[in-house]
């Protein structure tokens, strides 16, 4: 089967051809109607070799969705021909963490060398995908796979981000996007569904500002040396009661913490090596500041609800397996607009 794997250090990723995965007892084999393309492949395939655990060569894709093509023994909950999304995180499945389905924060995953696929394991970019359990499949229900694959993490994590704020979001309250693609605006249309927050979005462009608004912000705004005190003059110098970084380079997370409220919320959920001072007079009065990862199980079934519910759209742009590099490309290159999807059976 082919499959798109980063195969040396510092190199693009390649269209190869790879064995095809034969299912063992407990697994489940895919066949992928649709993977999606993160910038935390681009981050991965970025790092200094001493720096990269994740093996080599590695088929890419940790946003994936199949149709069921055969099971291993034991395997009960799924049948051939079941639409499914794939849930990520990758735990034991054992620990306290994983028991409330909260695989993202397995305790145990980092010793005995679990790994999601994609980021370690084999990935969704692929023909076919190997998942390891049953339990890390949620059914599609009805949904397009390739308009919502990405929900598997660009809704999930921002999800999960903002669902841990919620109790700071009610009515009269203000939420600060930073960053509107592919995450931030899915962000952008969960506050909107979910809380009673004015939703302020910052970007570096009208055209990312635009699909903003587009998506539901209330209000959209340059990310620049301004931006505080924009926000403040529009919070009657209160501030914003959420903050949620995804892009966490030093300049953005820099405007997070200065635009906080008293008691206030910081989400650095971008993963662009920026960091937080944090102490007295460092940042505002009673400000939490969460580095959150990913979702629990459950909160993909969520983020999927929201989606068949009409309240969560996204913005993609498809190509098939082979043109999987360019997409990658254009990426690094900020061209995409919202997310891209693979479709490697097209």
């Amino acid at each position: 089967m082919k499959a798109l794997q980063y195969r040396e250090i510092g190199s693009a990723p390649q269209v190869v051809d790879v064995p095809d995965p034969e299912v063992g007892p407990g697994q489940v084999l895919l066949k992928v109607t649709a993977a999606g393309v993160c910038h935390s492949d681009e981050f991965i395939m970025g790092l200094p070799a001493e720096q990269y655990i994740y093996g080599l060569p590695l088929t890419l894709g940790h946003e994936g969705a199949g149709i069921v093509e055969a099971v291993g023994d034991g395997v009960t909950g799924v049948k051939p021909g079941d639409a499914v999304a794939v849930y990520g995180p990758w735990g034991c499945g054992r620990c306290h963490m994983c028991a409330q389905g909260k695989e993202n924060y397995c305790l145990n995953a980092e010793a005995e060398g679990i790994r999601p696929p994609g980021l370690g394991a084999p990935g969704s970019m692929a023909e076919y995908m190997l998942v390891d359990s049953e339990r890390h499949l949620v059914p599609l229900g009805g949904l397009d796979p390739v308009r919502n694959v990405s929900l598997t993490d660009a809704g999930l994590t921002p999800y999960h981000a903002i669902k841990t704020s919620l109790p700071k979001l009610g009515a009269g309250t203000t939420a600060v996007v930073i960053g509107t693609g592919g995450l931030g605006h899915v962000g952008i249309q969960i506050l909107r569904a979910i809380s009673g927050a004015t939703v302020i979005a910052l970007d570096v462009n009208d055209e990312k500002l635009a699909l903003a608004r587009e998506v539901g912000a209330h209000d959209a705004l340059l990310s620049n040396a301004d931006a505080v005190r924009a926000v403040r003059e529009r919070t009657d110098g209160r501030g914003a009661d959420a903050v949620f970084d995804f892009v966490g380079i030093q300049p953005t997370v820099d405007l997070a913490g200065g635009m906080a409220a008293t008691e206030g919320d910081v989400t650095i959920v971008g993963i662009g090596g920026g960091a937080l001072p944090v102490g007295f007079g460092r940042i505002g009065y009673d400000v939490a500041v969460r580095t959150p990862y990913w979702g629990s199980r459950a909160e993909l079934m969520e983020v999927l609800d929201l989606a068949r519910a009409g309240a969560v759209n996204v913005e993609i742009e498809t190509y098939t397996l082979d043109e999987a590099p360019k997409a990658y490309e254009r990426l690094h290159e900020g061209r995409i607009r919202g997310r891209a999807v693979i479709i490697p059976n097209d």
